[in-house]
């Protein structure tokens, strides 16, 4: 699959997964709230030759509903969205804690 420049391997994983297997940005979240592994959603994915499961999203939609009493999340964040305030929020506390170690000028006395 392709990779989109920047993004940790966990969040490629499931970029890759929601093409492979065209689930929507909110099934995706589902699946990750649900706490699926998206190397292991063929294994569940209908196939064809399985007719008594059913489609990969209206299963995760299922589940989903049946875990947490709701249909859909409140909010929804696409993946590359939610690894990018990852990586800002990320870069936010580098920059506070190289602030915090920064040494003060202390003068010494008799200068």
């Amino acid at each position: 699959m392709t990779t989109t420049k920047g993004l940790p391997p966990q969040s490629q994983a499931w970029v890759d997964a929601r093409r492979r297997h065209q689930l929507s940005h909110t099934q995706v979240q589902m699946a990750r709230e649900l706490s699926l592994n998206p190397k292991k959603l063929g294994k569940i994915d209908n196939h064809g030759q399985e007719p008594w499961k059913a489609p990969l999203p209206q299963f995760i939609e299922h589940l989903y509903a049946r875990r947490f009493g709701r249909e859909r999340p409140a909010v929804v964040v696409p993946v590359e969205e939610q690894a990018r305030q990852a990586q800002t929020k990320k870069a936010q506390r580098k920059a506070a804690r190289a602030t915090r170690r920064q040494p003060t000028t202390t003068e010494t006395p008799g200068e």
